[in-house]
């Protein structure tokens, strides 16, 4: 549909979402006596599941459903209606919906399928029901969904045709696919999770993520949101709304998210670096990062993360326990925990000597504390104890193999004791299936999340410590400079009203000049003459590159001379340059040559943008050179940036090791570079009609001797 189509979320919008998850009545238009369809198994549903309110079918053709009297027209319902939920023929769900309309019916679920997911006739369909839901003002879920439920006792309704009714839980599982929905549903049963309300989006002609975000972001009953998306209705709202819910200072709600679509189907035609790497994932990437939303690759994963989330207190640092009976496990543990950003940290002074008094000899004290095969419930208890007393220990992972030894069933409850003494969050690894089953049990029936494998348990904690950085970090501003907007704006507009696309690079040199970003000094030439008057005037050695709008990449058709030592050089270079570039462009629309100070060597970068049709100017940092997309050691952020994301942008990146001085080279000028970053996103802000933007290489130099840059490519 696309971001026009999305409704504007007011207070309005609120109360209507309230009385689709709390109707008092519901309309069920649709309704249908032949068992095993799908307007029976709704009403079914919704019967079963207790729904506190009332139901009413309806159908023209019956005069009464599971031995409830049906209604020809939801016109002919003598009670307000709440809530509509429609599973007619997709042709038909137009009028249906207008019927709603003058029911005064401000809430509706489109079950039926057979609209844009089938193609231009279904597209057609689904803009008349648009049309007609911004008519009315009605609040729409779907079309093409599953439905969705709510546990809450005070509403306590499933209105999907799913095969059965989640327990009450805490999370809240908003999902793009219908099928996934359902599979998700009897994975829940079967792992004992819990959802507060489940709700299946569909086509999103109505309401969207965003609008569904904001009512969670709120709502009593959720603490955890879990998401399974295909796209973004609208990728800056989503990072503006998601940043309010996971940032709340009095109940920050974790978002866990499932994109669907990591790969590129197909090569993206772009004419700058940062345009061919920026792929849609990495947006997405971005985009989850910059707003605290946590992402996880398969659904295994975000059931792993949600499971902790939603029965442990978040850790309020990152050092881990690991206390196991048996080596192995700890050691994966400990590896999971070391490589997804964890400390393994040492014991105080004091739990030292408290687990050598309290443990048999045999034990050696420490993380990860290997408490032997033959360790039975009192032994757990109390190393469980004494390290979550430790002041420096901040979560604990526990680990069980079933030996004949063990008593599993009183470890699990040992385990127990233990986590209500405490509020840090314990995970737990009972490895098995049928001999461990029964501690299982107990501790799931405490809230205390058991995986399968410690590795499991490990990124689990990960992403729980993850999002503990999150709210903890530090509050930055965006910068903002002063800037010569007006000679940038004059620039690009000269170059629009010739109609071209690119700027030559001495164009965008003056364009970042306005900016004050550290461009080289270079002089335009448009004969030899002039080159060699121009090398004279900056000082030797110089560069000379070819000045033509027909010219992307210089190096390709022999553009550029370098290191320049003199005027008998410069000349020479010059008329090379021109017999190269109309050797393999005859033709070509020359404007000069550029002659440029010979920049003193340091480590070549890249920065850069492009602008995503969907999400706007997305920024690039990375290792610069002909080798960019080879090595793609490059992260994204969306502008505008805080100063703090300048930051780890280039943090996350193997560059900033380099820079920080990597095997006794120097350490570089960082704070350089995050200064040209937060120009760049400034100025990627102020025009829109920037495209693409690469600076590469950005030359950065010794710490406090800043950066310059060498080449520069703006298309509009």
């Amino acid at each position: 549909m696309g971001s026009k189509k999305n409704l504007k979320f007011n207070e309005n919008t609120i109360n209507q979402l309230h009385s689709i998850f709390y109707p008092k009545t519901i309309a069920l238009i649709g309704a249908s006596r032949e068992p095993g369809s799908v307007g029976q198994s709704l009403l079914a549903n919704i019967i079963d599941s207790r729904f506190q309110g009332i139901v009413y079918p309806v159908n023209p053709k019956a005069r009464g459903v599971l031995g409830i009297k049906c209604y020809p027209s939801v016109i002919d319902i003598p009670d307000v209606v709440d809530l509509a939920v429609i599973v007619v023929p997709s042709r038909f769900v137009p009028d249906v919906l207008e019927e709603c309309g003058k029911k005064h019916i401000q809430g509706a679920i489109v079950i039926s399928a057979g609209f844009k997911e089938i193609g231009k006739e279904g597209t057609g369909l689904e803009d008349k029901v648009y049309q007609v839901i911004r008519k009315y003002g009605i609040s729409l879920i779907g079309p093409n969904c599953l439905g969705i439920i709510n546990t809450d006792p005070e509403s306590s309704m499933n209105a999907t045709f799913g095969t059965q009714m989640s327990k009450e839980g805490n999370i809240a599982f908003i999902s793009q696919s219908g099928a996934l929905c359902m599979a998700v549903l009897d994975y829940a049963k079967e792992s004992n999770i819990g959802f507060s309300k489940f709700i299946s989006m569909g086509n999103k002609a109505g309401l969207t993520e965003n609008e569904l975000l904001l009512y969670l972001k709120d709502d009593p009953k959720t603490d955890v949101i879990l998401m399974y998306l295909e796209d973004l209705a609208d990728g800056r709202e989503f990072m503006k709304i998601a940043r309010d819910i996971t940032n709340n200072t009095s109940h920050p709600k974790p978002i866990i998210a499932l994109k669907a679509g990591r790969t590129l189907l197909g090569a993206k035609a772009a004419s700058s670096h940062t345009g061919s790497l920026a792929g849609s994932d990495k947006v997405y990437d971005a985009i989850f990062s910059q707003c605290g939303v946590l992402r996880g690759n398969t659904l295994d994963e975000i059931f792993d993360y949600v499971r902790g989330f939603a029965s442990q207190p978040l850790p309020k640092g990152e050092n881990v326990a690991i206390v196991t009976n048996s080596g192995g496990p700890g050691i994966l543990a400990t590896d999971a925990c070391i490589s997804n950003g964890m400390n393994i940290a040492p014991f105080n002074r004091n739990t030292v000597k408290s687990l050598k008094n309290l443990l048999p000899p045999t034990v050696f004290i420490n993380n990860p504390l290997d408490l032997i095969a033959e360790a039975q419930h009192e032994q757990y208890e109390a190393a469980l104890n004494e390290i979550l007393k430790d002041k420096n220990i901040h979560s604990l992972i526990v680990i069980l193999t079933a030996t004949s030894f063990t008593d599993v069933e009183k470890i699990a409850n040992a385990i127990v004791n233990s986590s209500k003494k405490f509020q840090k969050p314990i995970l737990s690894c009972f490895l098995g299936v049928y001999d461990v089953s029964t501690g299982i049990d107990i501790l799931e029936e405490n809230g205390i999340p058991a995986y399968k494998f410690p590795e499991s348990a490990a990124r689990a904690l990960s992403e729980m410590t993850k999002f503990t950085r999150w709210l903890s970090r530090p509050q930055t501003r965006i910068k903002k400079y002063k800037v010569d907007r007006t000679k940038a704006k004059k620039i690009i507009g000269s170059v629009k009203k010739e109609g071209r696309q690119l700027l030559m690079e001495h164009e965008s040199y003056e364009v970042l000049k306005a900016y004050h970003f550290p461009v080289i000094k270079s002089i335009l030439a448009e004969n030899e003459n002039q080159a060699a008057e121009a090398g004279e005037k900056i000082g030797f050695p110089v560069v000379l590159k070819i000045t033509s709008p027909d010219i992307i990449h210089k190096f390709d058709f022999g553009g550029v001379k370098l290191n320049l030592k003199n005027e008998i050089e410069v000349r020479s270079a010059y008329r090379e340059i021109l017999e190269n570039v109309l050797a393999k462009k005859p033709g070509a629309n020359i404007r000069g040559v550029l002659v440029e100070e010979m920049a003193s060597n340091g480590k070549e970068i890249i920065i850069g943008m492009n602008r995503e049709p969907q999400f706007g100017p997305l920024l690039m940092f990375g290792m610069g050179g002909i080798y960019v997309e080879v090595l793609e050691d490059v992260t994204f952020r969306l502008a505008p940036i805080r100063e703090l994301t300048a930051t780890h942008m280039i943090t996350l990146t193997k560059t900033h090791k380099i820079l920080e001085g990597f095997r006794g080279e120097p350490v570089y000028d960082i704070e350089a570079i995050e200064d040209c970053l937060k120009r760049l996103s400034q100025l990627v802000i102020d025009f829109e009609d920037i495209k693409e933007l690469d600076i590469n290489p950005l030359i950065v130099y010794e710490k406090g001797k800043g950066c310059a840059i060498v080449d520069a490519r703006i298309i509009l």
